[in-house]
């Protein structure tokens, strides 16, 4: 039996990477009795992959993980069993029984939004929080976005706009977007504020920002229709 996990992770255990936040889950599974499904073999391993894992440092009330178990009561038994094991940091905000046809939650990932806000005094430069809203508009209605990406190997020329579907602000200066977070053409929300702070001639540091994923997406349009994003949660059902 296929089962999707929603959680939240934040305060200090933002900090926690990937591989130390599997390690994680899989104790708590254990301890919270739950009747997981183990991979046959020589090494037997816990069934479970996760969506779209965080950068350390961010936030978010919409991580997912895929489990596959034996057995089940219900699915509020498990979230409240999993949440009894849970540290200060992590919360299961759902849980749901998926087809056993379903694609698992790495593979539908398409597209997260963020809430984005500095960390300080709330300013963005040399103009005030509610004028955010209009430069971000304009900033936006640019045909394209360029964007260098330098790795270790080699440098990436990126058209941020092919994968910046919204980008908006409230009159306090809390900026959101929704973007492009699927294998094939991941954007960073600190690659959109990079650019953005230069346009605005702000100088750009990700520690100046408190970044928190607010929703990761499936997208369930026909292929060539207009995108149709739905929370993972939704597209289990």
């Amino acid at each position: 039996m296929k089962i999707r996990i929603k959680f939240a992770k934040y305060g200090v255990m933002k900090f926690i990477g990937h591989l130390d936040m599997m390690r994680y889950f899989q104790k708590a599974v254990r301890r919270a009795g739950i009747d997981i499904r183990y991979s046959e073999g020589f090494s037997p391993h816990q069934i479970m992959s996760f969506a779209a894992p965080l950068g350390v440092g961010i936030e978010s009330y919409g991580e997912y993980m895929d489990i596959e178990v034996l057995s089940m009561t219900s699915e509020e038994d498990m979230k409240q069993a999993l949440n009894r094991v849970m540290v200060e940091g992590v919360e299961i905000l759902s849980v749901n029984v998926m087809p056993d046809n379903a694609k698992n939650a790495m593979a539908s990932v398409a597209a997260a939004s963020y809430q984005i806000r500095p960390k300080e005094d709330g300013s963005w430069g040399a103009f005030p929080a509610k004028d955010l809203d209009g430069r971000l508009k304009a900033f936006y209605a640019q045909e394209t976005i360029p964007y260098t990406k330098e790795t270790k190997k080699n440098v990436v020329e990126l058209d941020l706009k092919q994968g910046l579907y919204e980008l908006s602000a409230d009159a306090d200066g809390t900026v959101y977007m929704l973007v492009n977070a699927s294998s094939s053409g991941s954007i960073k929300p600190a690659m959109v504020l990079e650019k953005f702070c230069g346009s605005i001639g702000a100088e750009f540091s990700q520690d100046a920002f408190r970044i928190t994923r607010l929703e990761t997406y499936a997208d369930l349009a026909d292929p060539g229709d207009a995108h149709k994003f739905v929370p993972l949660s939704d597209a289990a059902e």
